[in-house]
């Protein structure tokens, strides 16, 4: 199964708890956003969920593509498991050109396809770097519009729309007003996901705290295991 398909089965899996959770509870917030989102957030999983983590990324920085390749799936199993509330923001990094037709495309799907599309795009990254280097990046992403359910003509008409183009531009902005200052950088539960010297090397930490469990310190890492480790920890704080 491939991670668009998994994470179509696992975005409906979600949409459904959640939908079960208000009509029970009477839901918590009321216009579908947990405490740490804003207006225009994409998300998926619970709004309850106790571990919400927000990730600023680009679909041409070759780090954020490293972290959907090897940890991103321990948020998903987060999210299938109603523990993640996962919100991806746009910066563009990396290739200018290729993050702005990336974010676009993804604009351009189905408000529901946004996080697939996404997905998709750092699936195919490396494709889209040769492709780039060849001199084909336009026939990669029309590729990859076909992948996603775009016919050629929704694909020009998508590339061409100035609104979202703008829209792509403002969400950096706000990136770089929050005080991003690369990608991918994260905030979990509220708090900036920064790295420090620990006593191995470089160790993850929120506000000058490294985080430890009881296996030791956690390190900056990327792999599935380190982000089991994170969200377990930050799971356990919200239980309390």
């Amino acid at each position: 199964m491939t991670t668009f398909t998994r994470r179509a089965l696992t975005l409906a899996a979600a949409t459904v708890s959640a939908m079960m959770l208000t009509a029970c509870s009477g839901g918590d917030a009321p216009d579908g956003r947990s405490a740490y989102e804003r207006a225009g957030d994409r998300a998926e999983g619970q709004v309850d969920a106790p571990v919400t983590i927000i990730e600023y990324a680009s679909t041409s920085c070759g780090g954020c593509g490293a972290f959907h390749e090897q940890g991103k799936a321990a948020i998903d199993d987060g999210v299938e498991r109603g523990d993640v509330r996962f919100v991806f923001r746009e910066m563009i990094t990396g290739q200018p050109n290729l993050a702005r037709a990336g974010f676009m495309l993804a604009r351009c799907a189905p408000e529901d396809q946004y996080l697939d599309v996404i997905d998709l795009l750092f699936e195919q990254q490396r494709a889209l770097f040769s492709a780039m280097q060849q001199g084909n990046a336009q026939g990669q992403f029309q590729t990859i519009a076909r992948t996603a359910g775009f016919s050629d003509e929704e694909f020009r008409a998508c590339m061409t729309n100035q609104d979202v183009l703008e829209a792509v531009e403002e969400a950096n902005m706000q990136a770089v007003r929050d005080g991003v200052g690369g990608t991918p950088h994260f905030i979990i539960n509220g708090q900036d996901l920064d790295q420090m010297s620990g006593a191995n090397g470089q160790v993850y930490a929120v506000d000058g705290e490294i985080l430890t469990d009881d296996q030791g310190e956690i390190p900056a890492q990327i792999d599935r295991d380190t982000w089991d480790r994170i969200i377990a920890l930050f799971k356990a704080r919200a239980e309390g």
